[in-house]
């Protein structure tokens, strides 16, 4: 790598490896919620059929 491709590469990591962190972390933060989301319906649904019988 020469020292004039250098800024080519900087660029390309400015456009691309923000936006690529900011997806990783929302994703991450969103599968957590859904996890946690299924687990809570899997008791509504435990509590519903309890309360049925």
């Amino acid at each position: 790598m020469t020292p004039t491709e250098f800024p080519f590469w900087i660029t390309l990591i400015g456009n691309f490896g923000f936006p690529i962190a900011i997806t990783i972390y929302l994703f991450l933060r969103f599968e957590k919620k859904l996890e946690k989301l299924a687990e809570v319906i899997m008791q509504l649904a435990e509590v519903i059929n309890t309360t049925k019988k």
